[in-house]
């Protein structure tokens, strides 16, 4: 395990991680905070009482009774201000029946959608705590989180990914997940879809509005600021997890993304202070 993993797998004291079952609930109350921290695992959050800001991905977002929130495994979370009392569902990636998507996914639930996510939050919270480990309790707790998430997913209407460009960037979305430490060319992932380079640039314009180039920066840009927010690595350390043996070229191309440098983002992200969000370079063509 590296450096980065051990790290990454550290929870906040308030968030409860996957149990025997591989879920785990827990609550918290109007004096919590947390974070920023990296998810080793899925955190469903349900804000039932308060208004108040949380932040994945250094995007805030203002809660409220009935907000529901989906951070993914890599992620980083954070609760900077007390004010909310929330549900959490935590599970282990292999229980997620979706892909995890780009972003940060959120809903703003009423009636009785509202009700039936409480009720699905409340019923495993119930579980979890009544039932020892044994095969049939955590296939109750798998199926009921089944249920919760097949409601979630009904949520939000499908979307067409049938087309060649969205299925191109779908793959070199799992590419890039796993390869961006190693690679930043977009050479190298057009030859692993057996793509040219302008084939994939066309499909990460039609899908994001971004070219190739710059969504490889971007995903590299934003593990810095999730390794520099959430982990105590060296920034000399961090560059050379990303493919950056020099410090200097690691520095150069941090505040090309970000407009900072890497030293004054990890003081602007303290536990006291506000995360910037950064504006996102846009296309010189």
């Amino acid at each position: 395990m590296s450096s980065v993993d051990a790290i990454a797998g550290i929870t906040a004291p308030t968030m409860v991680p996957p149990g025997w079952a591989g879920v785990g609930t827990c609550a918290l109350d109007a004096d919590g905070t947390f974070g920023p921290r990296l998810l080793p695992h899925h955190v469903l959050m349900l804000t039932t009482a308060g208004h108040g800001p949380v932040e994945v991905d250094f995007t805030t977002l203002n809660c409220r009774p009935g907000t529901l929130l989906w951070a993914h495994p890599g992620q980083a979370l954070r609760l900077p201000t007390p004010g909310l009392d929330a549900s959490f569902v935590t599970f282990e990636p292999r229980l997620a029946r979706q892909p995890e998507p780009d972003g940060v996914r959120h809903w703003q639930l009423e009636g009785e959608d509202e009700d039936a996510v409480i009720s699905d939050f409340s019923q495993l919270a119930v579980d979890c705590e009544r039932h020892r480990p044994g095969p049939l309790a955590a296939a109750l707790l798998q199926h009921q989180l089944t249920v919760l998430q097949l409601r979630i997913a009904l949520l939000t209407p499908e979307r067409n990914d049938a087309g060649p460009e969205a299925r191109t960037y779908a793959h070199f979305s799992r590419l890039l997940e796993d390869g961006h430490p190693s690679s930043r060319r977009v050479e190298d992932y057009a030859a692993d879809l057996g793509c040219s380079v302008r084939t994939l640039t066309r499909a990460c314009l039609a899908v994001t509005g971004r070219t190739a180039k710059q969504v490889v920066d971007d995903r590299v840009a934003l593990q810095a600021r999730r390794l520099l927010a959430c982990t105590p690595l060296s920034v000399a350390e961090i560059g050379r997890h990303l493919g950056f043996p020099e410090p200097t070229n690691f520095g150069r191309f941090f505040h090309r993304e970000v407009g900072t440098s890497p030293g004054q983002f990890r003081s602007q992200v303290a536990p006291n202070g506000r995360i910037p969000v950064p504006a996102q370079r846009r296309s010189p063509d």
